[in-house]
C-alpha cells in the first residue's frame, strides 16, 4: 500500500485530509504534529489519540521548541522583526519549521507522498511546497484542500458523512498557537471593516491595574525574567503567561501575501512584542547609529524573506551572521509596566549604555569640545548644501 506522511494539526483541515486519503485514495495515513509550542502533554496525547480514531496508521509527536528558538526565534528577536511594523511573524516562522520537521520524518519513514490542509488563496501552501521540495524533491505533494478547492462547510459536510462530528461554531475560527504567538482567523477577518470580537482571542482580561516586569538580555538574548534566570525558550513561555493575565498582544495584520492578495488575520502575541519592543529599546542604548540603520534594513528583508517561506535561501545565512554579531553589547535589564491590553516601556540599565559616558548629556552640557569646536564643526558640515544654494542661486522661497 502506498504510504503518505500527513503534516497534521488536529484541526478541520487535516482531519478532512486524513480521512479523504485513506478512504479516498486507498492511501496508508501515517500523521506527523510539529509541535512549536502550542500543545501541552495533554493537548498532544488528545491529538494523537484522534488522530488513530480518525484512521491514521502511525502517529508522532515532534517537539522542536529549542531548535525552534535557535534556529528562527533568536534572529527574529535581533532583527526586531514585525512584518509591516506589526505582525511578530507568529505563524509564518512556525511553518517553515513544521515543513522543515515534517518532510524530513516523511524520507525517515520512507513516504513515497506528503500531504498539508493548506488551501488555495494562502501563504502556508507555498511555504510547506517550498521547503518539501527543497529538502526532499523525490517525494510527491498531496494537496486535497487545494485540489477540490472545498469550503469549510464542505469539509464539515464530509467528515460528517464518514461519522466524524466537528462543530460548525469552532470551524469558524482558525486558531493556530505557537511558542511565537497565535494567529486567530475568522469571518470577520474576511472583511476589510470588521473587527474580531474579544472572545475569540484566547487570552481574556484576568489582571487589572499595573506589573512591573524586568527583562534581563545578554548578546540579545532574553537570559531571566524577574531576575529568575532560565533558557530563553521558557523565559518567553514565562512571560508570556504574565502578559496574558492583561489580554496583552491582540492586533489584526495586514498584508501583502506571497500570491499578491490582500490578506488579513488576527493574532495574539504578548511576549513577542514585549521582547521585540524592549530589546529595540536597549539596543538604542547599546549600538551606534549606522549598527541600528543596517539591522533596520537587513532585519526588514530578513522577516520578508522568511515570511515568503524563502529560509533555506543562503543569504538567510549571511544576514543571521551579521545580526548576531551585532549583538555583542547588546546587554542589560529592561523593565516594563504590564497594563489592561497594551504594555510601556519604562527604561534601561546597562554596562554598555551610550548615554553613560563623560562626552556630554543630549541638550544639557557639553564636556569634551569647545564652544569654537562645535562651530568650526557646523561650518564644515554645511559645505555641501552651501556650496549647492551658491552655484544654483536657490532662494528657497
Amino acid at each position: 500500500m502506498k504510504k503518505v506522511v500527513l503534516a497534521y494539526s488536529g484541526g478541520l483541515d487535516t482531519s478532512y485530509c486524513l480521512k479523504y486519503l485513506k478512504n479516498e485514495k486507498g492511501y496508508e495515513v501515517h500523521t506527523v504534529l510539529i509541535n512549536t509550542g502550542g500543545f501541552d502533554d495533554a493537548e498532544l496525547k488528545a491529538i494523537e489519540d484522534r488522530a488513530y480514531e480518525l484512521g491514521s496508521a502511525k502517529h508522532a509527536n515532534l517537539t522542536i521548541l529549542d531548535k525552534y528558538y535557535d534556529k528562527a526565534i533568536k534572529y527574529l528577536i535581533y532583527g526586531n522583526v514585525l512584518k509591516n511594523n506589526t505582525y511578530p511573524l507568529s505563524v509564518s516562522a512556525e511553518r517553515v519549521f513544521q515543513a522543515i520537521e515534517a518532510i524530513k520524518y516523511a524520507k525517515s519513514v520512507g513516504a513515497t507522498a506528503i500531504a498539508h490542509g493548506s488551501t488555495g488563496a494562502g501563504n502556508d501552501q507555498i511555504r510547506f511546497d517550498l521547503i518539501f521540495q527543497t529538502i526532499a524533491p523525490e517525494i510527491e505533494i498531496i494537496t486535497p484542500i487545494r485540489d477540490l478547492k472545498l469550503s469549510r462547510q464542505e469539509e464539515v459536510d464530509y467528515l460528517a458523512k464518514n461519522g466524524v462530528h466537528y462543530s460548525w461554531e469552532k470551524a469558524q475560527y482558525s486558531i493556530n498557537k505557537g511558542l511565537w504567538g497565535t494567529s486567530v482567523g475568522g469571518k470577520e477577518t474576511l472583511t476589510s471593516g470588521q473587527p474580531l470580537p474579544s472572545e475569540a482571542y484566547p487570552s481574556q482580561l484576568q489582571k487589572t491595574g499595573e506589573e512591573k516586569v524586568t527583562l534581563e538580555f545578554k548578546k540579545g538574548e532574553l537570559v531571566a525574567v524577574n531576575g529568575v534566570a532560565d533558557k530563553p525558550s521558557n523565559n518567553i513561555v514565562v512571560l508570556e503567561k504574565l502578559a496574558n493575565a492583561y489580554a496583552i498582544g491582540r492586533d489584526i495584520h495586514v498584508g501583502d501575501t506571497i500570491i499578491g492578495i490582500k490578506g488579513r488575520v488576527g493574532f495574539e502575541a504578548a511576549a513577542p512584542l514585549i521582547i521585540i519592543k524592549a530589546h529595540h529599546l536597549l539596543e538604542k542604548h547599546t549600538l551606534g547609529k549606522w549598527q541600528q540603520y543596517w539591522k533596520e534594513q537587513l532585519g526588514n528583508w530578513y522577516g520578508m524573506l522568511f515570511h515568503e517561506g524563502q529560509f533555506l535561501d543562503p543569504v538567510m545565512r549571511n544576514i543571521e551572521t551579521f545580526l548576531e554579531d551585532t549583538q555583542k553589547t547588546v546587554n542589560g535589564t529592561v523593565t516594563v509596566s504590564l497594563k489592561p491590553y497594551h504594555f510601556s516601556l519604562d527604561g534601561i540599565e546597562s554596562a554598555n549604555d551610550l548615554m553613560n559616558t563623560g562626552f556630554g548629556q543630549y541638550g544639557e552640557m557639553n564636556n569634551a569640545w569647545t564652544s569654537d569646536d562645535a562651530k568650526g564643526f557646523i561650518k564644515i558640515l554645511g559645505n555641501a548644501q552651501n556650496i549647492f544654494s551658491s552655484v544654483n542661486n536657490e532662494t528657497y522661497d
